[in-house]
């Protein structure tokens, strides 16, 4: 089923195609695939980026902030690095281009959800905790894409590479998914606090 792809404000994409307009954007980027490419770049497949900022316990409902819109940047058929958006004072504005191995994950993961039996709303879910991001499958399609929390039967598909315990590109309903992020939490090593040598 198809995916219900949210449109992206229009002052973020014209910030994004503004930054690809721009030699001096595109040069000092730090993304030798994007400036060596020869040929029209689009900005395609936009995505809010949502940022879980606390694991929860079990049971305890997570609470997510949009914190920008991402866009894979297309040289013909192929993405060959992302740019991002954010919000300010003033509205969206042009944050970063950047690329990596979440670009190729990205893609794949929104193939793989296409073919699913069921229509969802697509998003990127940062978890800074585990250095992880996933593609939230949105169940409410017809929400605002800035809106929402992940309910317990929506899917989140980690994105490779993914942290050590979680298997990367398998779809987990986030009530089955949250006790694992946060059993990988607790079983993380705790920082020892530096102890004042003695003089």
């Amino acid at each position: 089923m198809p995916l219900h792809v949210p449109p992206a404000p229009a002052p973020a994409l014209r910030s994004i195609l503004t930054a690809l307009g721009s030699p001096t954007a595109v040069r000092e980027a730090r993304t030798p695939a994007l400036r060596a490419t020869q040929g029209p770049l689009t900005p395609e497949l936009p995505l809010p980026v949502h940022v879980l900022d606390t694991v929860v316990r079990c049971g305890s409902t997570p609470r997510t902030r949009l914190a920008g819109w991402r866009f894979l940047i297309h040289s013909g058929e192929r993405a060959v690095a992302a740019g991002e958006t954010m919000l300010t004072a003033d509205g969206w504005a042009f944050s970063h281009f950047f690329e990596g191995p979440y670009i190729g994950s990205t893609e794949r993961a929104v193939r793989q959800a296409e073919s699913l039996t069921t229509g969802f709303q697509p998003r990127l879910l940062s978890i800074p905790e585990l250095y992880m991001l996933t593609l939230w499958l949105h169940a409410d399609t017809a929400t605002d894409a800035a809106d929402g929390t992940p309910a317990p039967t929506d899917l989140l598909v980690p994105l490779a590479p993914a942290p050590p315990g979680i298997a990367a590109h398998r779809p987990h309903r986030v009530a089955d998914l949250l006790p694992v992020m946060t059993l990988r939490l607790a079983s993380a090593p705790t920082p020892t606090p530096l102890l004042r040598q003695p003089v």
